[in-house]
């Protein structure tokens, strides 16, 4: 018996949505809205500047996802089946905790998508992986990124003080959390 709720790969729908693992053919799609330099202001990550850039981030997702310890999934607007964005779950097994972390194309944004996703996330985490906690942490200055969260019942917890390396420079994080017992309400 399987005991991993990320082997087999996980595929969620929602109403709009398709959430699933990344394929080779998703190329120009990713780096459609990686490349953008408005979308990652607040992110780790820089824009893609060439395909070869969004390849190697197709191959870095393929092999994290192999070894089923959470997931990355690209976020599928239905409409037109073209993938808009990414999110993850990245699983803690030993605490039943997960960070859920987002990027969406800015095409996409006021639309209610990322809500849409992150709330999939969210039910997948605690309904199937049987976390008891979930936390996402986002830049001090990104509103939508954390209003998103506050959304989606997640509650600001602190801001961690030059807890993380970004783009080359020590900065400040907000974390917020949702725990099991609040989101069954």
């Amino acid at each position: 018996m399987n005991n991993n709720p990320f082997s087999p790969f996980p595929v969620l729908k929602t109403d709009r949505l398709i959430l699933r693992n990344v394929e080779k053919t998703d190329l120009q799609d990713i780096f459609d809205y990686a490349s953008d330099l408005n979308l990652t202001t607040y992110l780790t990550w820089r824009a893609h500047q060439t395909l070869a850039d969004t390849e190697g981030f197709i191959e870095f997702i393929l092999a994290s996802n192999k070894r089923h310890m959470g997931a990355t999934w690209v976020i599928v607007w239905k409409e037109n089946n073209r993938v808009i964005g990414t999110i993850d779950l990245a699983w803690n097994q030993k605490h039943y905790s997960a960070e859920l972390a987002y990027a969406l194309s800015r095409k996409y944004w006021r639309k209610g998508i990322g809500t849409e996703a992150v709330q999939e996330i969210v039910r997948f985490g605690f309904e199937e992986v049987k976390l008891e906690r979930i936390h996402a942490r986002c830049h001090p200055k990104n509103k939508a990124s954390y209003k998103l969260t506050e959304k989606t019942g997640m509650i600001y917890e602190g801001t961690l003080r030059k807890s993380m390396r970004r783009k080359g420079k020590q900065e400040d994080i907000k974390i917020y959390s949702i725990l099991k017992s609040e989101f069954e309400g």
